[in-house]
């Protein structure tokens, strides 16, 4: 993992003490509300609906046990004794009192933590796959360009106060689990014809009140230029994005407005300015970031285990959990792990502080002190050995983490919703728990097989409702909260943006529609058909037609 050096530490230090005046003199009042807010919004805060929320940068999803650790202590003596993980990879604490935010902050720089650029209009924590540097088809670890682009764009004094927030995905492996397509910039690790490194550049992606697809500007992009490449788009983008009505103002409606061409066209000629310049990239300065991401000490391990095998045949809970929950490594004798938080009950991605220590516990024993946050809002134990499994599993039994559900249906990908934001139109977690406990049998799902199901309770699509299999929009209807339905969305290589089934539903019957679409689906499907499969061959009409049919 990267490591903060002597810059870093006094660079948060002073951060720190800018806004612990700041919120004194907010507190005294002294600064007025719409002067406070640009300063606790790129310091992580916001104001909820029933308190201030703090969300904690964790790049490129790359945890240490003793960074876990500390989001126990803050979640045990600063908020309510949880944390909830997010879909950008970071960690919200949604209780913590204005006065005491400072302190936080200053609690989080002692392991190389902060807050920094996780809310405001400026670039926002840079996310990537969550199996970087493990995966075995990887074609570049992607952790180094992230720590790259964090470096750049962190207190970049030119984009500060962008017309809107931006976003950046890397994805270096084949299957992208990084939704780099609905990005602000979505950069996909290429190789050349001569085995070089680059990247190949979408802009316009983004969800939200207007979902698009990102588009391709370059194909190949040498890594040598990918700084002065990003600096080209967002300055265009810093220049020409519209500052007059916060609904427009995304790169996203500029590409649209001007057409991918003529954007791309604008873009090279701002590059062709300083392509070459000082912040072109050295070989001496990739292999900087590069040496925080070697491979950690791994052990020769077999990679069959008669122990492991002979769990698998006598304990079905296990061999579920195996078959979901664990995937193959690029070293032989280690496998990846996933710890699924979407037990039923239990809101999506909610961690309590007994929790994290228990996981910082288990990362220590059996995964070199390291884990990651996935954009399912899950945690990962990269580096596991396969004989360590049974033992793992065990472990995980006794805080309800062995929950055999990842990439299956109740692994609901889920906003906090009405119950904590105030932009929210309707809850989303009592949606997930209802649909939750209708489909809580690993037989059920195992049918149904892969799937998404995300929840959004507004349009802000902070649950990437648009791109899920299932997306579910919370909406307003006179006062009263209602879901709509969307069908067809993905995140992945094939990136699309769900259709809406039609009209919406009400809240307690949410299950029931779900189980609907799942039926027509289990009556059409081919084969070994994924939902999402048969969807595209199919299309809508099929589910709309069962879905809204009238009783006899």
């Amino acid at each position: 993992m990267y490591r903060y050096d002597n810059y870093d530490r006094q660079m948060q230090q002073d951060r720190i003490a800018q806004f612990r005046d700041q919120t004194r003199r907010f507190l005294a009042g002294e600064l007025e509300n719409a002067q406070f807010l640009p300063l606790r919004l790129q310091n992580g805060l916001y104001v909820q609906r029933l308190a201030p929320m703090l969300r904690v940068a964790i790049p490129y999803g790359c945890l240490s046990t003793r960074q876990l650790r500390k989001l126990a202590h803050i979640a045990r003596h600063y908020d309510k004794g949880y944390g909830h993980f997010s879909t950008r990879q970071n960690i919200q604490f949604n209780w913590p009192k204005l006065p005491e935010v400072p302190d936080i902050l200053a609690e989080l720089a002692e392991v190389e933590m902060h807050a920094n650029q996780t809310s405001g209009n400026c670039i926002r924590n840079t996310t990537t796959d969550q199996f970087a540097g493990v995966a075995p088809k990887e074609i570049e670890d992607s952790r180094p360009w992230c720590e790259i682009i964090r470096q750049w764009s962190t207190f970049h004094p030119e984009f500060a106060h962008l017309p809107r927030k931006f976003k950046i995905a890397v994805c270096g492996t084949e299957n992208d689990q990084a939704a780099t397509q609905v990005h602000d910039i979505g950069l996909y690790i290429v190789k050349s014809f001569t085995n070089e490194i680059g990247f190949q550049v979408l802009v316009g992606g983004g969800l939200g009140r207007t979902p698009v697809i990102g588009q391709v500007i370059r194909e190949f992009l040498p890594w040598q230029h990918l700084l002065t490449y990003l600096d080209s788009i967002v300055r265009i983008y810093n220049q020409e994005g519209r500052r007059d009505n916060k609904y427009k103002a995304r790169i996203k409606i500029l590409v649209k407005e001007l057409g991918v061409d003529v954007f791309r066209d604008k873009v090279e000629a701002e590059w062709l300015h300083h392509k070459d310049s000082a912040a072109t990239l050295t070989e001496a300065e990739f292999l900087r970031c590069k040496q925080f991401f070697t491979e950690p000490a791994y052990q020769t391990s077999p990679d069959s285990d008669a122990a492991v095998t002979e769990k698998l045949q006598a304990d079905i809970r296990f061999n579920n959990w195996m078959e979901r929950n664990v995937r193959a490594h690029k070293k032989s004798g280690y496998r990846i792990v996933t710890l699924c938080l979407k037990a039923t009950g239990a809101a999506p991605g909610d961690l309590s502080a007994e929790q994290m220590e228990f996981v910082a516990d288990l990362a220590d024993r059996y995964s070199f002190n390291e884990l990651r946050v996935s954009h399912e809002q899950n945690l990962v134990l990269t580096d596991v050995k396969l004989v360590d499994l049974p033992a793992l599993y065990s472990a995980l039994l006794q805080e309800h983490l062995a929950t055999p559900y990842t990439g299956l249906l109740n692994d609901i990908v889920c906003c906090p919703g009405g119950d904590f934001c105030s932009l929210a139109n309707a809850k989303s977690i009592p949606i997930a728990e209802a649909i939750q406990r209708r489909f809580d049998d690993f037989k059920v799902q195992r049918n149904i097989g892969e799937i998404t199901l995300n929840i959004s309770g507004c349009m802000n699509a902070c649950g990437h409702h648009h791109v899920g299999n299932i997306g579910v929009l919370g909406v307003d209807k006179k006062g009263e909260e209602f879901y709509q339905v969307a069908l067809g969305g993905s995140s992945d290589r094939q990136t699309a943006l769900g259709k809406v089934l039609g009209p919406s539903f009400a809240q307690d019957d949410m299950p029931e529609v779900v189980d609907k679409i799942l039926q027509v689906y289990l009556q059409r499907r081919e084969g070994d058909e994924r939902f999402i499969d048969t969807y595209n061959r199919i299309g809508i009409e099929p589910f709309q037609e069962h879905v809204y049919a009238k009783a006899d």
